[in-house]
Order: C-alpha cells, then sequence, then structure tokens
C-alpha cells in the first residue's frame, strides 16, 4: 500500500518530511546544467524495522529514472543523493520512502547468526525473500540465478552459512538496486527548473564602453568612444578569462538636471552625464546614444565579443531621464506631485535629480506591455543577459511575470538582480525568477563575516539565489578596498574567484583605483560621470596591474571543475581570526575526468600584516583519513608541500596573501 505524504510527517507509514530542493511559497527550485544537486528528505518508521527511500525523477521529456538515497547516519534521520542534471528544462521529482524487507533481515540474521539464536526462523525467512526477489520479472537472469542459489544455502539451517549470506555484498547490491519493499509513503511531486550554465557559472567584466577610446582633445573637451573602438578592448578582456562582458546602459543621455563630475548638480556642457539618465530626443529605452554609434554598429559589438568567447550583459534600468520620451506620452508613468512637478528618485541621503522613477500603479497593463517590448527588442539584437538595476524598487509580480514570461519564449535569457536591500527582499526576488543575484559578499571582509556569509548562500538559499560575488562595482568601493592597498585587491579577487562559481570585477579593479569621493564608498572622479582614460597595457608592461592574477584565477577556475559548484564549500579551522579556510571538492564521478577534484583555500584577511597560524583541516571531506600525508601544489607559485590535517602557514599581505592549494592525488 502507497500513501502520499505532503512533505509534513502526518501521513504515511513512512513519514518523509521536510524534502529538498525547494523554495519558500512554492516557486520551483533551481539548479543549472552541470550542477551537482542534493536531494534530501527526512525518512523513519516506528521501531527497529529498515527502511530505504528512493528518489523518483522525471524530465523534460516524460522519462523517468529512480535513485536510491543513502543514509546520512548522523542522528537526523536525513536522506540524501546527489545527482548532476544534464538537460535543461523543466524537471520533476518526488520522494518514496519503503519499507527494506531484505535490509531488516539482513541485519537481524546476521545479528543472530553470531549469537547462535533463531537459526531455523532467519534461514526461513531468509528463502522467502531471496526466492520472491529471483521470481521477479525485471531483475537479470543472471541475478536471476545469484538469489535461488543463495536461497538454496540457506535451505538447510546453519549459523554460519545464514551469516554469510546477511553479509553477502554480491546479495545486497542486488536488493539495493532492486528492493523488496512495502508499506510505501510519497511525496507530492515538486519542481526543478534547470538553466543554462551560464546561469551559475561565470566570470563577469564591467565596463562602460564611452570610456573605451575616448580621446581628449587640445581644446579639453573628449570625444566619446564607440563600439568600435570599445570592441578593441575585448580581447584584453577575454585573454584574461572572462565571459561575460557587462556593459551600462548605452541609451541617449538626458540634459534636464544632468549630473557634472562626481556627481555634482551643476553640468558643464561638455559633460557626458550619467548613463542611468536615460532618454533624450533621441530616443529612449530602445535606442542607442548617438555618440556610440547606430544599432548596426551595436549588433556588431555583440558578434565581437562572442568571437572573443564573451557573452554581452545589458544594463536594464527601469527609470528615465526629465527628457525621455516616455515622459511626454505617458506621464500616468511617474509619481506627480501636488505642485505638478515629477518626483525625481531618492534612496536617502542619495538623490537624482536627473532621474524619473517609474510609478507601476496607474497604468500597470500599459508599462508591463513597454518593457517587455524593450527586452525582446535587445534580445533580437543578441542579447541573452541582462543585468537589472535596483529591481527591489519595482513590484515583486512584475518581476514574476516579466522574467516568466520571457523564459517562456526563450529560457536563455537571463536575469541578474543588482538589489543590494534587505534579506527578505533579495530571497523574493531570488525565488521569483532573477537567474542571479548581487549580495553582501563586497561588505563582508573579516574571517567571520566571510564564513557565516558564504555558509547562507551555499546552503540555506542554494537551491534558488545565486549569489554574484563581484568584488566592487562603478557604485561600491568598500572601505576594505580603499585602505587595504593592492593586497586588499589580491585578496578580495581569490576569494571570490574560488568562493562561488559566480563572480564579477569593475574595470579599473585591476588597476587598484581605490580613492574615494571623500565621505563615500564611491570612486572619485567615478565613470559614472565623465571618461575614464587607461593604460592597460603599460600598467601590465609596468607590473602594476593585477591583470595576470585574474587571468591566473579564471585559468585556475576553468581548469577545476570543484571550484564551479555553490554549494560544496566546506570550512575549516585556523588559530587566527585573519586567517580563513576553506576547501571545495567534487567526487570523481562528477568532474568530468574521472578524477576527484579537491582545492583549499587559505586567505589572510587582513591586508596590513603577515600571519603565522596552524590550520586544521577535517581531511575526510576528500577522502583522506585524518593523520595521513598528502601532497598540495600552490596553484598561484607552484610551490609544492606535504601537509596533514594540522599544518604551519605563513601568509605576507604584501606578497602572498592567499594560498589556492591542489590536493595532489594519492598514488
Amino acid at each position: 500500500m502507497e500513501t502520499q505524504s505532503s512533505g509534513g510527517t502526518s501521513a504515511g507509514r513512512i513519514p518523509l518530511a521536510d524534502p529538498s530542493p525547494r523554495v519558500p511559497g512554492g516557486y520551483p527550485a533551481k539548479a543549472f546544467v552541470g550542477e551537482v544537486v542534493p536531494f534530501r528528505v527526512v525518512a523513519f518508521r516506528e521501531g527497529h524495522d529498515r527502511i530505504g527511500v528512493h528518489l523518483r525523477l522525471s524530465g523534460p521529456s516524460g522519462d523517468e529514472t529512480l535513485h536510491r538515497l543513502r543514509a546520512l547516519n548522523d542522528g537526523t534521520d536525513g536522506w540524501m543523493t546527489q545527482l548532476a542534471i544534464d538537460v535543461p528544462g523543466i524537471w520533476r521529482y518526488r520522494f518514496e520512502g519503503f519499507a527494506d524487507d531484505y535490509a531488516t533481515w539482513a541485519h537481524a540474521a546476521e545479528v543472530k547468526a553470531e549469537a547462535g539464536v533463531d537459526i531455523a526462523v532467519m534461514s526461513a525467512l531468509g528463502v522467502q525473500l531471496l526466492e520472491t526477489a529471483a521470481g521477479e520479472a525485471d531483475r537479470p537472469t543472471a541475478e536471476k540465478r545469484m538469489l535461488k542459489a543463495a536461497a538454496k544455502r540457506l535451505k538447510t539451517p546453519d549459523a554460519a552459512e545464514l551469516h554469510s549470506v546477511a553479509t553477502d555484498a554480491t546479495v545486497a547490491d542486488a536488493f539495493a538496486a532492486r528492493p523488496v519493499a512495502s508499506l510505501g509513503s510519497v511525496t507530492v511531486w515538486m519542481t526543478l527548473r534547470v538553466e543554462r550554465t551560464r546561469t551559475g557559472v561565470g566570470a563577469w567584466y564591467e565596463f562602460f564602453p564611452r570610456s573605451e577610446g575616448a580621446v581628449r582633445r587640445k581644446d579639453g573637451t573628449v570625444k566619446s568612444g564607440t563600439f568600435r573602438t570599445a570592441a578593441k578592448r575585448l580581447p584584453g578582456v577575454a585573454g584574461m578569462g572572462f565571459d561575460v562582458i557587462y556593459i551600462v546602459p548605452v541609451h541617449p543621455i538626458g540634459t534636464t538636471n544632468r549630473k557634472g563630475r562626481n556627481n555634482t548638480l551643476t553640468a558643464e556642457p561638455t559633460d557626458p552625464g550619467s548613463p542611468y539618465a536615460i532618454g533624450s530626443a533621441e530616443g529612449g529605452h530602445d535606442a542607442i546614444h548617438p555618440e556610440l554609434g547606430t544599432l548596426k554598429d551595436f549588433r556588431a559589438f555583440v558578434r565581437a565579443a562572442e568571437a572573443q568567447g564573451l557573452e554581452v550583459a545589458m544594463d536594464l534600468a527601469l527609470q528615465a531621464s526629465p527628457d525621455h520620451p516616455w515622459v511626454a506620452e505617458h506621464p500616468e508613468w511617474f509619481t506627480t506631485l501636488p505642485d505638478g512637478t515629477i518626483a525625481y528618485a531618492e534612496n536617502p541621503p542619495k538623490k537624482y535629480q536627473d532621474i524619473y522613477p517609474l510609478n507601476f500603479d496607474n497604468d500597470p497593463e500599459g508599462i508591463y506591455a513597454e518593457v517587455l517590448r524593450i527586452v525582446k527588442h535587445w534580445v533580437a539584437q543578441g542579447v541573452k543577459i541582462f543585468r537589472v538595476d535596483n529591481p527591489h524598487t519595482k513590484p515583486l509580480e512584475f518581476w514574476e511575470w516579466l522574467i516568466g514570461t520571457v523564459n517562456a519564449e526563450d529560457p536563455d535569457v537571463i536575469f541578474l538582480a543588482e538589489a543590494f536591500t534587505r534579506p527578505a527582499v533579495m530571497r523574493a526576488l531570488a525565488a521569483v525568477g532573477f537567474q542571479q543575484s548581487y549580495s553582501y559578499f563586497t561588505w563582508r571582509n573579516t574571517k567571520a563575516e566571510l564564513e557565516e556569509f558564504l555558509t547562507s548562500v551555499s546552503q540555506e538559499t542554494s537551491d534558488y539565489m545565486r549569489p554574484n560575488l563581484f568584488v566592487n562595482t562603478h557604485d561600491i568601493l568598500t572601505e576594505y578596498l580603499q585602505f587595504g592597498g593592492r593586497a586588499a585587491y589580491r585578496i578580495r579577487a581569490c576569494i571570490a574567484a574560488t568562493a562561488g562559481p559566480v563572480y564579477g570585477v569593475y574595470a579599473g579593479y585591476e588597476l587598484i583605483e581605490n580613492v574615494a569621493r571623500p565621505g563615500s564608498e564611491e570612486n572619485i572622479d567615478n565613470e559614472k560621470y565623465e571618461y575614464k582614460f587607461r593604460d592597460w597595457e603599460g600598467a601590465e608592461e609596468r607590473g602594476e596591474s593585477l591583470a595576470p592574477l585574474l587571468r591566473r584565477l579564471n585559468e585556475i577556475r576553468r581548469e577545476h571543475p570543484a571550484l564551479r559548484q555553490l554549494r560544496n564549500i566546506a570550512f575549516h579551522w585556523s588559530d587566527d581570526d585573519a586567517v580563513l579556510v576553506y576547501s571545495k571538492h567534487l567526487d570523481a564521478p562528477f568532474t568530468g575526468t574521472g578524477r576527484p577534484d579537491t582545492l583549499i583555500v587559505v586567505a589572510n584577511v587582513d591586508p596590513h600584516s603577515v600571519r603565522e597560524t596552524t590550520v586544521h583541516l577535517d581531511t575526510r571531506v576528500w577522502g583522506v583519513t585524518p593523520g595521513d600525508d598528502f601532497e598540495v601544489e600552490d596553484l598561484l607559485t607552484g610551490e609544492t608541500w606535504t601537509w596533514k590535517d594540522h599544518n604551519y602557514v605563513r601568509l605576507d599581505a604584501f606578497s602572498e596573501p592567499v594560498h589556492i592549494l591542489r590536493v595532489k592525488e594519492r598514488s
């Protein structure tokens, strides 16, 4: 008899509780192609009889597979199996609990054979069980013969023979693959949305196209860079190993209330303005800024990026300058104040006099249709990734509708939520559909802060929220980077690139641009309000650039599949509160190489010091018995050492603040 449980413990002889993956609110859980997904459930029954649990998985084509879960044996009654999903689409799954008649018999038979009691009874029960299994039509012929032979051995009761059959691994394997089960219970079917790999794996590089190829004239004015000149920077970005080139808005910029340099309220006639003040007489969100080129030039830029192995991510900033065509054509899309003026954007104490926020209350149907049109327009130009500016200032139901509508037509489109806001809001945006999310990583700098943050995103919310670990943005220059010097930049890049499968940098990071506008967490002479002139090649030739480090980090990411997973981080210990220690391990069946992959990261997170300490490793994470030797290679320096579970380290913030260690295979 099979009963159904919703995931609580109120139904079924084999109660099934707390199934995962799952998402609050009943939204589909998420995974990406190649992600190793842990399927977990709590299952138990009364008494001491043994149980088993299966995962039934139904793919996009409707084909079903059955997978046996293992007991975690940690006192939680937890059961788990891990699977790497390799086909995108909508998957369905449920858990099935059952009384494991063979496991119950084998355990009792082993104990009683050793005690010399009930030999005849246990042998008779074993014969009955083995012959029942041998009679099942779906068992291979060779397996049937093996089971019949085992049953024959039990027909003459003997303690030694009973013990031998009860502990026979071949017999156990046959029942593990095809158990003789009774008293079954099942959960409801649940949904897993599997998306393309880029939703969960990638290295992002942000830049302003207008700065790339910009020329300062003799009179002090600047000729803007174009898509054609910006394309010349793409080989350099690809050469550092990045996967995504993210560009800020490239639309016409308004002139009314245009911001000047360093966010001043008065702009000079030659100041280019903030690209987030979208819209002018030349057009709005579906137009290209004339100084950057034409729509044809934009498409050529996208093709040039693709030729370098880069995907273009485009900013989707749903706001308007006072000069946007929407203001005249759809004043109902904005908030009108009692004096008749339109309210500009504010995030106290910040004020954005050059931007009007949208008001979704007066004509939601009209705004929905217009934004969908804009997204489809850019998808038609070859853009499949959108970095969404401030999504937490728009209705949640709008994003659920927009992302669902777009992905129903094109499931390859990715939306990244730039929402530095309250945890509940960030998580809700991820739950309703955003494939990636900015996170609090930017402000988590101490060992304790990083352990807490990375544990949260890799365990608590990993079924639906994928953090993009940007080290900086055009809006954010943290105090850690402002005052930590070159060491801080090296440390943050190493942690971001290894702790999560998605991370990003904003152009200039490699040049240690760490001077802030006084009283702010934002670069002085901010690129939002002016052009930047950078000597990429010269800085690298002079040894001033971190490009070689970024290049090496991205090489390591490509070479090590363990770094392309989110959920597999494990924290270890050190005797120093500034030395962070974690590992990333992937078992051989999931690496694609037939070999396990393990890396250990040891980072001095204090950019002002030299730290000497002992690190303590739980080597069981990668299958090494505590106390045994193993070899490690530092992938940044090439040095090798023999390590155990307790090891001395010295990390100099001013030279080598981080070890990224590959655990070598044991011969």
